[in-house]
């Protein structure tokens, strides 16, 4: 089974698992090194227990880039559906697109670095998913100007 992702405008909150990031700062994209791995990644990560999923959001980019001082904007839902995934079942996330202004020179998680790119990489942490959401979210945006 090959990895699925979707694109919806709303589900219900509920259903919500994680949130993700695609962010730029000073016209470059920015990305996260992880300290295990040698590939790179949007910032984002795991809804907590009565979290909102917004707050998600803030958190995970303040937590993952030391983004302070930045704007963020939801884009919309996907769902990833992957053998290694959540034991194969469809699982949703919320998408954001961030323009951060300013980051705090420390990071607090298991980033080892932050990158800004003026091209995409090539070495994705997730390729099947990640150039994905990067995509819908320049669609989106390009519809918005």
């Amino acid at each position: 089974m090959n990895t699925i992702v979707k694109f919806y405008e709303t589900v219900d909150d509920s259903l919500l698992k994680f949130a993700v990031i695609v962010a730029k700062s000073n016209g470059k994209w920015v990305f996260c090194k992880h300290k295990e791995r040698d590939t790179y990644e949007c910032p984002g990560g795991h809804r907590e227990a009565g979290e909102n999923i917004d707050d998600t959001a803030k958190r995970e980019l303040y937590e993952e880039t030391g983004a302070i001082d930045y704007t963020i904007q939801p884009v919309c839902v996907y769902s990833v559906t992957a053998p290694n995934n959540f034991d194969g079942k469809e699982t949703f996330g919320k998408l954001y697109y961030a323009e951060i202004k300013s980051f705090e020179g420390e990071l607090h998680s298991e980033i080892e670095r932050v990158e800004l790119f003026d091209e995409l990489p090539k070495n994705w942490t997730y390729p099947q998913i990640q150039p994905l959401l990067l995509k819908e979210v320049e669609h989106r945006r390009n519809l918005g100007e």
